[in-house]
């Protein structure tokens, strides 16, 4: 048994009400209301992770939104729809908004989307025991966004939210973004507030992000000479797929060393004829073993800790892709998804804030996790304007993947743990 589960072991042994005598008597009524609504938390969050939500699922997307804004409205939030031109291909964004004038103004951050498609098989949400869930976003993002709620519903029946300032905004495209007019408003309405706090997956009760990775997209184009393939490596050349073979290979020899930095070719495909659809993210080829394929593509990404970073990988990516294979052509485009959130002093003091919390409520010290082990997230886009902190939402494993679970075991810490933050701030 792991340091961590006996950590949680110990602390459901913990009888109702009893905490360090560092809670208010408010915090601990806090804490105690998050213990009541958890059977309903729980519900709500097989709710919504049954909804299928991938990003190019704008029908799901909407659906899991209007899920969040009914129960918002229900604790006072005034909620709106941000729309986004046709021409985007993505659903829209939920806010959820109360204005006040006490303590610092809060920006949340969440996501509807998931990165699995209606296409895929679906994965409802199952309680394998009484520690682990399995579903589709259980903990990428769906735990977090109703960690948001719960939170906040238990300040609410403590009627703690009146006359302060959350902003509570779910994206509707965080795992394929529609590019930058789809975070404009997003950017402007943080930039009216104090400080941000983001519910991506939690690293356990011991660790929150003070700073994660950027991630931009590349896509290589590769022509050849074509015809049969006796005659490749002489008049023909060596063909696109050898190019792009001699490429990828390069890349990783030349830059997969770095600390903080990434790249993965998530998508290849060569042949005689290549097609990619951008809506779908589909790619279609055919060939024959007996002719030299003369087209090749793929679409990748690239993920980094500083603008800086970022650019000198792309110069050596350029110099690698110039010096061709005889009779080849290849070519590379990249496109800016999320910056970097470097870490900082601002996010490290608010860090404390979390630990001090953690710490009084017996939990014990909350650290800075590692930024390489992060992917990007929402809260880069603001990270130059305010304080910000992630890694705040539900804890699990397997995000992205047909594993993906949420722990039940430390759900409910995360989401007591996050309303006294969020009472603490506003006050």
């Amino acid at each position: 048994m792991t340091k961590r589960y006996v950590r949680v072991l110990l602390l459901l042994s913990i009888a109702p009400g009893v905490y360090s005598q560092s809670l208010s008597p408010t915090e601990k009524k806090v804490i105690e209301t998050v213990r009541q609504i958890h059977p309903e938390t729980e519900k709500f969050l097989e709710k919504t992770v049954n909804i299928n939500s991938g990003t190019l699922n704008l029908e799901g997307v909407r659906e899991n939104g209007k899920l969040l804004a009914d129960e918002f409205e229900k604790l006072g939030f005034k909620t709106e729809w941000v729309t986004l031109p046709d021409s985007l291909n993505r659903a829209g964004h939920l806010v959820a908004t109360r204005q006040g004038k006490r303590g610092k103004k809060l920006f949340l951050i969440g996501h509807l989307d998931t990165v699995f498609e209606k296409s895929l098989p679906f994965d409802p949400f199952t309680r394998v025991n009484d520690s682990t869930a399995t579903g589709q976003g259980a903990n990428d993002i769906k735990g977090g966004n109703v960690l948001i709620l719960a939170a906040l519903k238990a300040l609410h029946a403590q009627k703690l939210l009146d006359d302060v300032s959350i902003t509570a905004y779910f994206t509707g495209d965080e795992e394929s973004s529609g590019g930058p007019e789809s975070r404009r408003d997003f950017i402007e309405r943080a930039k009216k507030c104090d400080l941000a706090l983001a519910f991506e997956g939690a690293q356990g009760l011991t660790h929150v992000t003070t700073g994660r990775r950027g991630s931009s997209s590349w896509t290589l184009k590769v022509v050849a000479r074509t015809g049969h393939s006796s005659r490749i490596f002489s008049d023909l050349g060596y063909g696109a797929i050898f190019e792009t073979a001699r490429i990828l290979n390069e890349f990783r020899r030349a830059l997969g060393q770095e600390q903080y930095l990434t790249f993965n070719p998530g998508l290849m495909i060569g042949g005689s004829e290549v097609r990619y659809d951008n809506k779908s993210a589909k790619g279609e080829t055919n060939g024959k073993t007996n002719i030299v394929a003369p087209s090749a593509l793929v679409k990748g990404d690239l993920r980094f800790i500083s603008e800086k970073q970022k650019e000198s990988a792309r110069a050596r990516m350029r110099e690698i892709v110039e010096k061709s294979l005889p009779l080849t052509k290849a070519t590379i485009t990249f496109q800016d998804g999320i910056p970097a959130m470097e870490p900082s002093e601002k996010n490290e003091n608010l860090r404390k804030v979390v630990d001090q919390v953690s710490r009084d409520m017996g939990l014990g010290p909350v650290l800075a996790g590692d930024p390489g082990s992060r992917g990007a997230g929402d809260v880069s886009f603001v990270a130059e304007y305010l304080p910000c902190l992630d890694g705040l939402g539900a804890s699990g494993k397997g995000a992205h993947s047909i594993e993906e679970s949420i722990n039940l075991k430390e759900y409910p810490f995360l989401i007591q743990r996050a309303a006294l933050l969020l009472y603490r701030l506003t006050r």
